[in-house]
């Protein structure tokens, strides 16, 4: 456990933040680098509550257009900037569920229609590290994996499309998953 100093001091981390947000405040062709920061957090938020892959690619370009035209207003409030992007895609995400009301099962609405609950910081950076660890995966094993778990396809669909087996599908998807386990728990054992 890292032990933590007084409340009034400010973290290296947020103190860097704070310096490429008040740099992009200033100079718009900075924001680069927060969109890298940030760009994994907010897909895997905007991914978990928009299944198809072309609409939450779309609005997380969205979320970063409304932040860059918003960043001049953005202020400081003792929530991590991140937090802020996280609120423009949830209110991205409303807006669109709200535009297309004839096509809501295209969002992951509950039995009663209601938006999906929140995902925490938290839950948000789990997803983005599963989302970087399924990038390092061998391109093969890859692509089975975000075809299966991403797009929702059938093995057989996966086998058809890829024009291989379904047991040789199979065994992608196993040692994919394999290896993603082994990649968690030695991601998980330096994080502790």
């Amino acid at each position: 456990m890292v032990a933590r100093g007084p409340a009034s001091k400010v973290s290296r981390d947020e103190a860097e933040e704070r310096f490429l947000v008040e740099a992009a405040q200033q100079d718009p062709t900075q924001f680069g680098e927060l969109y890298e920061i940030n760009f994994e957090r907010v897909y895997a938020y905007i991914a978990r509550r928009v299944p198809d892959r072309n609409d939450a690619e779309d609005l997380t370009s969205d979320v970063f257009h409304r932040a860059l035209a918003s960043l001049p207003r953005f202020q400081w409030r003792g929530a991590p900037f991140a937090a802020w992007l996280l609120r423009i895609a949830a209110n991205a995400i409303a807006d669109r569920w709200k535009h297309s009301a004839q096509e809501r099962d295209f969002y992951d609405l509950d039995p009663q229609g209601e938006v999906p609950a929140e995902v925490s910081l938290e839950e948000a950076e789990q997803r983005a590290q599963i989302f970087r660890l399924v990038d390092g995966l061998p391109a093969d094993q890859r692509r089975v994996i975000v075809m299966r778990f991403a797009e929702d396809k059938s093995i057989r669909e996966i086998a058809q499309e890829l024009r291989r087996s379904e047991g040789a599908v199979k065994q992608l998807q196993f040692r994919g998953l394999e290896n993603l386990r082994k990649r968690l728990r030695s991601t998980g054992k330096s994080d502790g």
